[in-house]
C-alpha cells in the first residue's frame, strides 16, 4: 500500500444518481425562478452541486451531533460569518464577560489576526467578517479561552488597538473630507486605506496562533471531505476537498409550471360564518393575498466522486496518524455516501415535502479516476409513448441509459470495478430484473454501496 492510500479499493469512488422529483423548487435563481441550463440543444433545470452539498455536508454534521451513523460523536465544522459573536457568546456565557466588551474584544482579536469585517458604522455587519468562513464548530470556544486566560494582556491590547483604530478613521475620514470626498471610493476600500495608513498595534504572537489553532481545520471531518478556502489568512491552510460534485440535470427538457396561489385570511372567513349582521356577511370578497411560484417536476441525474487519497492525505495534514486517518476515513466515506443518497435541500420543503424524495437508482462503482456519465442524457429523454417511437417514462429509460452507458464504459477501461446498485423504487427493481450484461450486482442497502 503506498502513501496516502486507501487500505483496499481504488483511488476513486464514483456516483451516479437518478430521482424523480414532483412539483418541487430546491434551488432558484435572483429573480426567485427555477436555475437551468442547455445541454443538448434542450433546457434542463438543474440543482446546484452548492445546494447539494450543503444538504449532505448538514445531513452528516446533523447526524455525528446527535451520535448517529459512522461519524457519531466526531468533530465537524460550520461555515460562517458570525466567529465574532460566537466567541463572545462564549465569553459572556462561561467566563463572565460583560457583552459589549466580549465583542469588542473578540472582534479585535479575529480582525488583528487577518480576518476583515463589516463597515464599523453599520450594526447589521460591523461584527461579521465580509466570508463565510467553514472552521471547527469548537473554534469561537477556543479563542474565548485563549481570551479568558490571557485576560489581562488582551484587554489591554484590546484598549490600545481600538484608540488606534478609532483614530485612524478619524483623520481618513478628515482627509476624505479634503478631497471633496471622492465619489469613486468605496467605504470597503477607505476602510482598508485607513487599516494600511494606520499603525495599529499588532496582535500578540501568542494570541494569533491561539486564533489560528482554533481556526485550522483540524479534525473536522467535513472540512478534510469538503475543502474550504480562504484568502483573506495567507497563513491559514486552505483545503483542497476529497469531494467532487456536479449539477444536477433533469434527463429530458425542462418543465414548469406557474403555480397560482391564494391564502385565505381565517379571521376575515370566520366572522363572515358567523355574522349577524348583513352587511358584515356582505364584506369584500377574495382571498387574503395571491400571488405565483414556479415549480418543476423532472427526472434528475446526479454525479459526485470520492477522492479516497486525498481524504486520507487531509486528513493527516491536519495531525491525525496514519493508522487513525484510515480508520476516520472509512467512515467518512460511509457517511458521505449515505448523505449523497438521504440528504436533500430544504427550499419549500414545507409546502412541496421534497425532503422525503428517495432516489430511483443509484450506481457506485471504484475506479483510478473519476467517470461522469452526463453524456449518457445529451440526447433528452422523449417520454412519449414506446409505440410513437418514445422512450416512455423518462425514469426507467434513465435508468436503462445509465446502465448501458457504464456497461459500454466499463467493458472498455479496466480500472473499473464491478458496480453496485441500490433502488428504492419497486418498478426499478422490477426493470432491473429484465436488464442483460449491465455489469452491476442489485444491493438493498446504502452500505453496501462502497466496497
Amino acid at each position: 500500500m503506498t502513501r496516502n492510500s486507501p487500505a483496499t479499493g481504488s483511488q476513486f469512488l464514483s456516483l451516479h444518481l437518478l430521482e424523480t422529483l414532483v412539483a418541487v423548487l430546491p434551488v432558484r435563481d435572483e429573480n426567485g425562478a427555477p436555475k437551468s441550463i442547455v445541454y443538448g440543444g434542450a433546457e434542463r433545470h438543474m440543482i446546484t452541486s452548492q445546494a447539494r452539498r450543503r444538504a449532505e455536508r448538514i445531513h452528516a454534521r446533523d447526524r455525528a451531533n446527535a451520535g448517529r451513523g459512522a461519524l457519531a460523536g466526531r468533530a465537524t465544522g460550520i461555515r460562517t460569518r458570525e466567529w465574532a459573536l460566537l466567541t463572545a457568546r462564549e465569553l459572556t456565557a462561561e467566563h463572565g464577560w460583560q457583552q459589549d466588551e466580549a465583542i469588542r474584544t473578540a472582534r479585535a482579536v479575529i480582525e488583528a489576526t487577518g480576518l476583515k469585517f463589516g463597515e464599523a458604522d453599520k450594526k447589521t455587519v460591523a461584527n461579521l467578517t465580509r466570508v463565510l468562513l467553514f472552521a471547527p464548530a469548537d473554534a469561537g470556544t477556543r479563542i474565548a479561552a485563549h481570551i479568558a486566560e490571557h485576560a489581562e494582556s488582551v484587554r489591554a491590547w484590546s484598549e490600545e488597538y481600538l484608540t488606534a483604530q478609532t483614530a485612524a478613521a478619524a483623520a481618513a475620514k478628515k482627509k476624505r473630507g479634503r478631497k471633496n470626498k471622492d465619489k469613486d471610493a468605496v467605504p470597503e476600500e477607505a476602510e482598508e486605506e485607513t487599516a494600511a495608513e494606520a499603525k495599529l498595534p499588532p496582535v500578540p504572537a501568542a494570541t494569533r496562533a491561539a486564533v489560528l489553532t482554533a481556526l485550522a481545520p483540524r479534525d473536522a471531518i467535513d472540512i478534510a471531505l469538503y475543502g474550504r478556502f480562504l484568502a483573506e489568512i495567507a497563513d491559514s491552510p486552505n483545503v483542497d476537498g476529497a469531494v467532487q460534485s456536479s449539477h444536477a440535470f433533469t434527463v429530458h427538457e425542462a418543465e414548469q409550471v406557474d403555480d397560482f396561489y391564494a391564502a385565505a385570511d381565517d379571521a376575515k372567513l370566520d366572522r363572515k360564518k358567523n355574522a349577524l349582521d348583513f352587511l358584515d356577511a356582505a364584506d369584500d370578497a377574495g382571498a387574503g393575498m395571491t400571488g405565483y411560484q414556479s415549480l418543476i417536476s423532472g427526472t434528475f441525474y446526479r454525479h459526485a466522486v470520492l477522492d479516497r487519497r486525498r481524504l486520507r492525505r487531509n486528513l493527516q495534514a491536519a495531525g491525525m496518524s496514519e493508522p487513525e486517518a484510515e480508520e476516520v476515513a472509512v467512515a467518512a466515506e460511509a457517511e458521505f455516501v449515505t448523505a449523497f443518497v438521504e440528504a436533500f435541500p430544504e427550499a419549500k420543503r414545507n409546502s412541496t415535502a421534497s425532503t422525503g424524495s428517495l432516489p430511483a437508482l443509484v450506481l457506485a462503482f471504484e475506479g483510478e479516476r473519476p467517470y461522469n456519465y452526463a453524456a449518457a442524457f445529451q440526447t433528452p429523454i422523449d417520454e412519449s409513448p414506446l409505440d410513437k417511437n418514445g422512450e416512455g417514462p423518462a425514469g426507467p429509460a434513465a435508468v436503462k441509459r445509465l446502465l448501458k452507458h457504464h456497461a459500454f464504459v466499463s467493458r472498455r477501461r479496466p480500472d473499473i470495478s464491478a458496480g453496485r446498485v441500490l433502488t428504492y423504487d419497486p418498478q426499478i427493481n422490477d426493470l432491473l430484473d429484465t436488464l442483460d450484461d449491465t455489469g452491476v450486482a442489485a444491493v438493498s442497502g446504502i452500505e453496501e454501496l462502497t466496497a
